[in-house]
């Protein structure tokens, strides 16, 4: 599961508003603003952080670590 703030450092990497992570996830704009206002994993469905996660990978990210240990985002390798 992805964390509030690897929603946050994500968007932040990828230079995004808050409105195009809203059209690129399908995630309505209010919802990924609850999300990312929290810490830890946010109270969503598993869907909608994996809609948001999906989104993120598609532009070239991936998600590192775990919500307890090091929970963290880079850019893919390009191997």
């Amino acid at each position: 599961m992805i964390t509030s703030g690897q929603i946050r450092a994500a968007r932040s990497l990828l230079k995004w508003t808050g409105k195009e992570l809203a059209e690129f996830s399908g995630v309505a704009f209010s919802t990924l603003m609850r999300l990312e206002t929290g810490e830890g994993v946010p109270a969503a469905q598993a869907k909608t952080l994996d809609s948001i996660q999906k989104a993120f990978e598609k532009a070239g990210l991936e998600f590192i670590g775990s919500p307890e240990d090091g929970a963290g985002v880079r850019w893919k390798s390009k191997k």
